[in-house]
């Protein structure tokens, strides 16, 4: 499947994921796993048609591995940012990666709130809604808007900071210069499916990221966590990530 095919099929994925939503009366939890709402279950259904159907593989947050022998596996959250959704919060979306034997391949971060569309392909840079995404620029912390997830022990130097509750979107805003950087400030609270797709977008339009304790980020297991850090310049991503291993 070729890259301008496997975006398309990505896109499918996402609009069946907002027909599954609109469909939705109740967004609470669940009451099964801690934190499963019921928009993550009927996206994640919908979303998983759509890739069985073109030959896909996929590892989703709310239901593991499918197909996972596949050439391509699309990482999956399917709502990320479903306790926004719940409240009606404007931050939520549905993420996708594709990974395939060389790593993140392509991906498309879709905020369900305004509908805006952020995708990347390996090599080929990154875009929303069909314009070039760059990062600001950023070096210096100390003049810095960061977004955060989790809550940190200290101040760590910021001008200024944002939790808004979807990594997806947040990694997103790094790509588009809106904010200059993230930190993870949670100890093992995200999955692949939180962070890939966003990940190759910053990469693609320019942004580091990587993991605060050195390890791959790229993963198909569904117990592994990792701890994603994002800056608008590698500058600005050192100091970053050197404050967050003193936590």
């Amino acid at each position: 499947m070729d890259d301008a095919r496997l975006l398309s099929v990505l896109h499918d994925a996402a609009d069946a994921a907002r027909r599954a939503l609109d469909r939705l009366d109740d967004w609470g939890e669940t009451g099964g796993r801690a934190g499963e709402h019921h928009s993550d279950l009927a996206a994640d259904h919908a979303v998983l048609a759509v890739l069985d159907q073109a030959g896909l593989g996929a590892m989703s947050e709310e239901s593991g591995l499918h197909h996972g022998d596949r050439d391509v596996v699309v990482v999956i959250d399917p709502v990320d940012g479903s306790t926004n959704a719940s409240r009606d919060l404007p931050w939520y979306a549905t993420s996708l990666c594709a990974v395939d034997a060389d790593g993140a391949s392509a991906a498309l971060v879709v905020d369900q709130a305004s509908g805006a569309r952020s995708e990347a392909v390996r090599g080929g840079g990154a875009r929303a809604d069909g314009r070039p995404l760059r990062p600001s620029g950023q070096e210096v912390l100390e003049e810095s808007l960061i977004g955060l997830s989790g809550f940190p022990p200290r101040y760590f130097g910021w001008k200024q900071f944002r939790a808004l509750g979807a990594v997806a979107l947040d990694l997103c805003a790094v790509a588009a210069g809106r904010l200059d950087g993230y930190v993870d400030c949670s100890p093992g609270a995200h999955g692949s499916w939180d962070y890939l797709g966003g990940m190759l977008i910053c990469l693609e339009a320019g942004a580091p990221v990587v993991d605060a304790l050195g390890r791959q980020l790229v993963t198909l297991q569904h117990g592994d966590r990792r701890t994603p850090v994002a800056a608008a310049t590698p500058v600005l991503l050192d100091r970053l990530v050197e404050e967050r291993r003193r936590f």
